[in-house]
């Protein structure tokens, strides 16, 4: 059996679907029962988990656990938090680290010896760049100012945990380096310094269905290491079945797009029309919020095999378009 924490959650959903379709047994939580009638009706087991009570991992199975799939947590995008007027840092910290303890020793004390998790892209911002593709030896530099910092620092110290308890406990822990991930999800709009706001690629793809135009701001050659959902789900399948998984792993298509294919891409798989097509416009003068980035992925081939096959950015949005139009989780995710 494999545990996913945070079930409910985009990568989640998608990740016991992929673990399904790979005849696993699976048992799922999340924070409340919303999803729960929608696991019910897959054969998973559902359990509400507080990731912050130790008490709380009492309901879960001692005995038959293959390993745990933790995407539960606190993330800046989730939460309606201004820092000019208020301040959640203690709550990364409970949610993302000491969260992260409590399944590490769930799992310790019971004698299951794997925990795979998440960290963010961000926690070397200060290295990212178009033309050298970043290890995962690659030290730790990033900003101390934004809705991102805590959260960075959140997720470092509990991949540092994770990393103590593979050392110190003789455990196989891993934690996958995460970049934006796209798929079908409740994320077309997002809280950016408390904002709620419409994402960047929400904007290109609605400006492409309504035929309107779609201006890229600053370089246009800005080059982004983006991955898709559907490679993530497997990449757990693959790390949890590898005896060779452990440690932090770089979860990227391995293949920077840059904000010109973008636009090109999304403009024509998602035009309504071929005589409603969007026409690019061009504001250079307006400076980009972010470098290029580009990840190296050798290390998840090497240790367990994986291979992102939506890293062509025209067969990952053609994917995202047929899911989108299935309706895909729309009931889930209210999209």
């Amino acid at each position: 059996m494999i545990i996913v924490i945070g079930a409910s959650s985009f990568i989640g959903v998608h990740t016991v679907q992929e673990l399904l379709k790979q005849n696993c047994k699976v048992l799922v939580t999340g924070r409340n029962d919303k999803f729960k009638e929608h696991y019910d009706s897959l054969g998973c087991e559902y359990v509400n988990l507080d990731l912050t009570n130790k008490d709380s991992f009492k309901k879960l199975p001692t005995e038959g656990v293959e390993g745990v799939i933790l995407l539960g947590g606190l993330l800046p995008a989730n939460a309606p938090v201004n820092l000019d007027e208020t301040e959640n840092a203690a709550d990364y910290f409970a949610i993302n680290t000491i969260g992260t303890i409590n399944v590490l020793e769930y799992c310790r004390l019971n004698g299951i010896n794997r925990v795979i998790s998440t960290a963010s892209y961000a926690d070397v911002y200060n290295s990212w760049n178009k033309d050298r593709p970043l290890t995962e030896d690659e030290p730790r530099g990033y900003k101390y100012m934004g809705d991102h910092a805590v959260y960075v620092m959140s997720k470092n110290a509990a991949t540092d945990v994770m990393e103590y308890y593979n050392q110190q406990h003789g455990m196989s822990n891993a934690v996958f380096r995460l970049p934006p991930v796209y798929g079908v999800g409740p994320h077309g709009s997002i809280y950016i310094n408390g904002t709620y706001i419409k994402s960047g690629l929400q904007i290109f793809m609605d400006k492409a269905i309504a035929g309107e135009d779609i201006i890229i701001y600053g370089d246009k050659d800005l080059s982004r290491d983006v991955v898709y959902v559907k490679d993530v789900a497997h990449a757990f399948y693959l790390a949890m079945r590898s005896d060779k998984t452990s440690g932090l792993y770089n979860m990227t298509s391995g293949k920077a797009v840059t904000l010109q294919n973008q636009v090109e891409v999304i403009s024509k798989i998602f035009a309504t029309s071929a005589n409603r097509m969007s026409k690019i416009k061009y504001k250079p003068e307006v400076k980009n919020n972010t470098p290029s980035y580009i990840f190296s992925m050798e290390k998840a081939k090497r240790d367990f095999g994986f291979s992102p096959q939506y890293s062509d950015f025209k067969v990952m949005m053609t994917d995202y378009k047929n899911d989108l139009d299935k309706n895909l989780f729309k009931d889930l995710f209210k999209y």
